[in-house]
């Protein structure tokens, strides 16, 4: 899956010394060591995430509480978090406590799917077929970076070449502004899987989480279930969460 943007692989660069980060979700949480991994500690007990008068999906607010579990026990107190819902196309930005700082609108990969083509990031955008054009799920250790013409990005999947960037209108055939200006998903799959975000949200909430600190992202499936995606760790926090609630 490559970006919106023919960006080479050779163009592609990380910083160094700098600490990895990035969902569709994107949490701080040390005890994540890759894209679906844990450390395999036991569940701690259930916490909420405070979403204001925000009204995600059953899954942005199921995930939330998920990772808001850990946050006394695993993440840094100065730590943000990020989430995206592929459902809705819509991220979410989280401080430190598990409060909603933000939320927008975003495009995503034009086809529908959890998983990229092995290889992808290896290949030339042209090559890239229609139907191979998704957003993975799951959740990544991001990290910040630039592309080709010195634009700041953050690499959600690097090696997919899938990011998290400023949504560009640079073909206006694609309508991407106006896309992100309808009041439905419908229209927002576009890109060849990168994460499209509005410039003022991203120098606003997303660009200043990357400089700072550490986070994961959390990209929610449309396809799969969230156990598929995230393993045994969601079943046992999910099910702290239930006895909460009973």
């Amino acid at each position: 899956m490559r970006s919106p943007d023919p960006f080479s692989n050779d163009a592609r660069f990380r910083l160094l010394g700098f600490s990895a980060l990035v969902a569709a979700l994107v949490f701080a949480s040390p005890w994540v060591t890759s894209a679906g991994a844990t450390d395999g500690s036991a569940a701690p007990a259930a916490s909420h995430a405070e979403l204001k008068d925000e009204s995600p999906s059953p899954a942005v607010r199921q995930m939330a509480d998920w990772v808001a579990a850990y946050t006394t026990t695993a993440m840094p107190s100065s730590s943000s978090r990020l989430s995206c819902d592929e459902k809705t196309a819509t991220v979410y930005v989280f401080d430190a406590a598990a409060t909603l700082t933000g939320s927008t609108p975003v495009l995503l990969g034009a086809a529908t799917g959890d998983d990229s083509v092995p290889g992808i990031g290896e290949r030339p955008i042209a090559d890239v077929r229609p139907e191979e054009r998704t957003t993975p799920a799951g959740r990544f250790i991001a990290e910040r970076g630039r592309n080709a013409q010195g634009e700041d990005v953050v690499w959600v999947d690097y090696d997919a070449a899938v990011s998290m960037h400023r949504v560009r209108a640079n073909n206006p055939k694609e309508r991407r502004l106006e896309r992100l200006a309808t009041p439905t998903a419908d229209d927002n799959r576009i890109s060849y899987g990168c994460i499209n975000v509005p410039a003022a949200f991203y120098d606003a909430q997303i660009r200043p989480i990357f400089a700072k600190h550490v986070a994961v992202v959390y990209v929610l499936p449309e396809v799969k279930s969230l156990h598929q995606v995230f393993g045994p760790s969601w079943v046992a926090v999910t099910a702290a969460e239930a006895s909460t609630r009973r």
